[in-house]
């Protein structure tokens, strides 16, 4: 892996493929010189057969920053801390929640588990689709205000929507909350370009089917790698 790559791979098998860890070690094995880590999304989740095959993906995946199970989750405390249990024994070291979900009885104890057992709490303030726009970036400042208070370790914002990120960078500079990340889907299929939530802010940029739907994943990663090389230097001089 590169110390400064802002890559984060969100491994979505198609529906066509059978054997989907399979088909996530060979996305790995083209791209992982170029990557900070692999999400892993619940279409994996569901279609791997049990957690013990997925441990052979994670054992592969050991030495990355980032090894996120992008679960979005939503309920109450109990119930999140026993879903991400046999996850955090397989070497997942980084969760999704929802920061619509509040504080007490929900995100405060799952940040205080997560901390305890060394993994990330990454708070979804925004969504990358069109109807995000309906709740989410209404509410960006109390859902941020939330999230930092579970003590979340990253944001995520969409990079479909630039100007949220702006806003989310903008808020947590403000409030000198500069060590919390920012980390952005919706890179390819969805619209936004490589590179250009960095631009805005962004720490990481989370891209799935524009790099594991091509024929050749390796030069999509390396040349996705190439524009943030310059966009990084462009930006911080």
């Amino acid at each position: 892996m590169k110390s400064s790559s802002r890559i984060i791979v969100a491994l979505d098998p198609p529906e066509e493929v059978d054997d989907v860890v399979s088909w996530a070690l060979n996305i790995v094995d083209n791209t992982i010189d170029y990557v900070v880590g692999y999400e892993v999304g619940l279409p994996l989740l569901i279609r791997a057969n049990g957690v013990k095959e997925l441990s052979v993906l994670l054992d592969r995946i050991s030495d990355l920053e980032l090894r996120i199970a992008d679960l979005k989750l939503a309920d109450i405390s109990d119930m999140m801390v026993l879903a991400i249990k046999p996850l955090i024994e397989i070497g997942f070291n980084a969760f999704t929640a929802h920061a619509f979900i509040g504080y007490s009885g929900a995100l405060k104890e799952l940040g205080s588990f997560l901390q305890k057992n060394d993994s990330k709490l990454i708070c979804i303030i925004s969504m990358s689709q069109p109807g995000g726009v309906d709740f989410f970036d209404k509410y960006l400042d109390r859902l941020t205000n939330i999230a930092i208070k579970a003590g979340a370790w990253g944001l995520v914002a969409p990079a479909t929507r630039p100007w949220v990120i702006r806003k989310l960078r903008k808020l947590i500079d403000y409030m000198g909350w500069r060590h919390i990340k920012i980390l952005a889907p919706g890179v390819g299929y969805q619209g936004g370009r490589p590179g250009q939530a960095l631009e805005n802010g962004a720490d990481y940029e989370i891209i799935g089917r524009y790099i594991t739907r091509s024929s050749n994943p390796q030069n999509v990663v390396k040349e996705i790698a190439r524009i943030h090389e310059e966009v990084i230097r462009r930006v911080e001089g």
